[in-house]
C-alpha cells in the first residue's frame, strides 16, 4: 500500500491553530473514506463531517483513523455556490407507491426519496450501509424526522449511494442489491433499504454477502428472477461508483452527510453525522420558517485566543498536585523539553486505544523519556461513548492515588468489558488490580470535582477538537495538528522534523 504523507498543517499562531483544527477535523460522529479510495480522499469539505468543504485526515483508515463528534455551532454550513441548489436536485417523479404510510418514489434521475414531491425542504442523504454512525441515525433519529417532518409534507428526503469501500468492503454490493431492488419499485427498494441496515452485522463481514442480499430481497417481497438478472447483468455496480463519484466531487467523503435545500430561495445547508435529534429539528425548523439557521451564525464568531492549557504558564508543575500542572492536566516529561504535545483523548474511541497501545510507547521510550517532548493530556470524550465520560473520572480517581497511566492503560486494554451501562463495577475491579485503595476510589468516583475535570478537558477542547484522538504539536509560536491515529514510524517522523535545529534526534 502506498502510503500518503501525515496531515499536518503548520501554522505560527494560536488563532491559526483554532482556525486549521476547525478545518482540518471532522466535526460529526461519522465515517470517514480513506485517502486510498480517492485521491482526494478523506475530506469532507467543509466535513466522516463539517457539511462538504473542509479536509480531514488524508492517510488510511489504519495510519491516520479518528472517532469524530459533531458541535453545534459547526456542524451547520451554507455552501457559497449559488447554483448549489440546481446543480443538487432533479424532479421528484409522482408516484402512488407509500412507504408505511409515506409517499415514496424516484427523482428523474433514479434516487428514491420518500415524502411530499412538493416538500419545501429537500434533504438529500449521502450514506453507507456499513456506516455504524449511518446505521445508528437509522435507528435513532431517522424514524422521528419522519414522523416530525416527513409525514408532515414539511422535508423530502432523497437517498444518494455514498459507500466507503475501504472503511466497509461489502457496502458497495449492498448498494446494488438496494438498486437491483429498486428497479421493482419504491415501496420494495424503501423496505430492502431498512433491510440492509437491520442485517448490517451478518453481511458485513461476510465471505459471500451477496447470499445475504439475495436472501433479504427475497424477504421483502422481490421477484427473485429479475433480481438475480439484475445483479448478473452488472450495471448497478456503475451506478453505485458513479454516485460515489458525484458525492466526492461534491467534497463528501464521509457518512453520513446531509444536505438541505429550501425550494423556495435555493438555500442550502449541510450537517454532518450521526447528530441528535434536536440538531436536525433546529435545523430544519429554521428553514421552514425562511431565517438562516442559528449554527450558521455562530459558525461565523471568532476564534478564542490562547487558552491557559497551551501555555508554558499552564504547563508548570502544581506543587499541590503530583503529576498535574497549573491548566489541571496530567503531563509526563521535560518541562525544558522544546516540544511540547497537547493530546485530546478518549477511553472508549478504539483509535486511542491504538494509539495508546501501538504508537505512544514508541514515543514515550524515543521523546518523551529522553527530555525531548514534553506531553500533555487532555480528556475529550465523544457522545458517541456513553461511558467514555466516566472512564475519564475512573483515570482521575487513580490519580488522586499516585496512578493515572496505570489506570489509562487499564481502561484502553479493558473497554469492552466496561463498556456497559453501569461501568462502575469494573472500574473498581480495575483499582483493585492495581492496588489502590477501593473504598477511596469508590467514594472518588461519585465526587462531582472527578466529573467536572473531564467536563472542563471537553469543554476547553470543543472550541478547537472535532475527532479523537488530536494532538496539537507546539514549539515556541508554532504549530501544527495530528488528527488521527498514526503509526509510531509516521509520528516520530513529524516530531524529528519539529526537533530538527533544536537538539540532535539521534
Amino acid at each position: 500500500m502506498i502510503q500518503n504523507e501525515p496531515v499536518r498543517r503548520p501554522v505560527r499562531t494560536w488563532l491559526w491553530i483554532a482556525a486549521a483544527l476547525v478545518l482540518a477535523l471532522a466535526v460529526a460522529a461519522a465515517c470517514i473514506a480513506p485517502n486510498n479510495a480517492a485521491k482526494d480522499t478523506p475530506t469532507p469539505p467543509s466535513e466522516d463531517t463539517s457539511g462538504g468543504t473542509v479536509p480531514s485526515p488524508t492517510a488510511a483508515p489504519e495510519e491516520a483513523a479518528a472517532d469524530t463528534q459533531a458541535e453545534t455551532e459547526t456542524a451547520a454550513q451554507e455552501p457559497p455556490s449559488p447554483d448549489a441548489a440546481a446543480e443538487l436536485l432533479s424532479p421528484a417523479l409522482p408516484g402512488d407507491e407509500q412507504y408505511k404510510g409515506l409517499p415514496v418514489g424516484f427523482t428523474e434521475d433514479g434516487f428514491p426519496y420518500r415524502g411530499d414531491p412538493n416538500a419545501p425542504i429537500v434533504m438529500l442523504e449521502y450514506s453507507d450501509y456499513g456506516c455504524p454512525f449511518c446505521n445508528r441515525y437509522f435507528v435513532q433519529t431517522e424514524p422521528a424526522l419522519d414522523e416530525a417532518y416527513v409525514r408532515e409534507g414539511q422535508v423530502r428526503v432523497v437517498f444518494h449511494d455514498l459507500p466507503l469501500v475501504d472503511l466497509h468492503p461489502n457496502a458497495p454490493a449492498a448498494h446494488v442489491a438496494s438498486l437491483c431492488v429498486a428497479d421493482q419499485g419504491a415501496e420494495l427498494y424503501w423496505n430492502m433499504h431498512a433491510e440492509l441496515f437491520r442485517s448490517v452485522e451478518e453481511w458485513q463481514d461476510h465471505s459471500d454477502p451477496n447470499a445475504v442480499f439475495a436472501r433479504l430481497a427475497e424477504e421483502v417481497g422481490a421477484d427473485m428472477e429479475l433480481y438475480n438478472a439484475c445483479i448478473a447483468e452488472g450495471s448497478k455496480t456503475a451506478v453505485v461508483e458513479e454516485r460515489v463519484a458525484a458525492a466526492q466531487s461534491r467534497g463528501f467523503n464521509g457518512t453520513p452527510t446531509f444536505q438541505f435545500v429550501r425550494a423556495a430561495d435555493g438555500g442550502v445547508f449541510q450537517l454532518v453525522g450521526a447528530q441528535p435529534y434536536d440538531q436536525f429539528s433546529e435545523l430544519i425548523d429554521a428553514l421552514v420558517a425562511g431565517e438562516t439557521p442559528q449554527t450558521t451564525q455562530q459558525a461565523a464568531q471568532p476564534e478564542p485566543g490562547i487558552p491557559f492549557w497551551a501555555t508554558a504558564e499552564g504547563w508548570a508543575p502544581d506543587p499541590d498536585r503530583p503529576g498535574y500542572n497549573m491548566a489541571g492536566d496530567q503531563y509526563r516529561g521535560s518541562l525544558d523539553a522544546p516540544v511540547t504535545v497537547v493530546e485530546f483523548s478518549d477511553f472508549q474511541c478504539p483509535f486511542c486505544k491504538q494509539h495508546a497501545e501501538t504508537t505512544q510507547p514508541v514515543l514515550d521510550e524515543k521523546y518523551v523519556d529522553t527530555g525531548k517532548v514534553l506531553w500533555v493530556f487532555k480528556h475529550f470524550p465523544l457522545n458517541i461513548h456513553p461511558q467514555a465520560p466516566a472512564a475519564g473520572v475512573a483515570a482521575e480517581c487513580a490519580a488522586e492515588q499516585g496512578q493515572f497511566e496505570e489506570m489509562s492503560k487499564l481502561l484502553f486494554a479493558n473497554a469492552d468489558a466496561w463498556s456497559v451501562n453501569d461501568p462502575t463495577p469494573v472500574f473498581v475491579d480495575l483499582a483493585g488490580q492495581l492496588g489502590l485503595d477501593s473504598a477511596a476510589f469508590t467514594a472518588c468516583l461519585a465526587e462531582p470535582a472527578m466529573a467536572e475535570r473531564v467536563n472542563a478537558d471537553l469543554a476547553a477542547g470543543q472550541p478547537y477538537v472535532r475527532g479523537t484522538p488530536t494532538f496539537i504539536i507546539l514549539k515556541g509560536d508554532q504549530g501544527s495538528i495530528v488528527p488521527g491515529a498514526l503509526p509510531a514510524d509516521r509520528f516520530s517522523a513529524i516530531l524529528d522534523e519539529e526537533l530538527a535545529g533544536t537538539e540532535s534526534t539521534n
